[in-house]
């Protein structure tokens, strides 16, 4: 499996995510409001606008299963239940290690993040 923290074919470093619309695997969750790209601690937050009440959420890169910059369009492999059920996002500790492990340990726990 692969790891969760990194992209899976990664987009360009020089693609800026920032406004391209998230797309879940039941359809449209929000916009990504941050991304980053990190070797082994890559993710984009996403801003779900009130779909879900203007929550803000960390989805680490693995969950990515490809960006359209055509679309200006991230897919992911969630749905939009598992990502509204996702640990509340504190962009205070957004860096810290032990707090990624919580992310990680949720969005692992659905299984791979390939292409289905």
């Amino acid at each position: 499996m692969q790891d969760i923290w990194n992209y899976p074919t990664g987009p360009s470093t020089d693609l800026d995510l920032i406004g391209y619309k998230v797309e879940a695997t039941d359809g449209h969750i929000g916009k990504v409001g941050e991304a980053t790209y990190d070797a082994d601690a890559g993710y984009i937050v996403v801003d779900t606008g009130p779909w879900i009440f203007g929550k803000h959420v960390l989805l680490p890169a693995g969950v990515i299963v490809r960006v359209d910059a055509d679309e200006q369009a991230v897919y992911v492999h969630r749905t939009k239940d598992e990502i509204k059920a996702a640990p509340e996002f504190d962009p205070v500790r957004e860096r810290d290690a032990s707090y990624r492990d919580v992310y990680g340990g949720y969005y692992g726990g659905f299984g791979s993040s390939g292409v289905v």
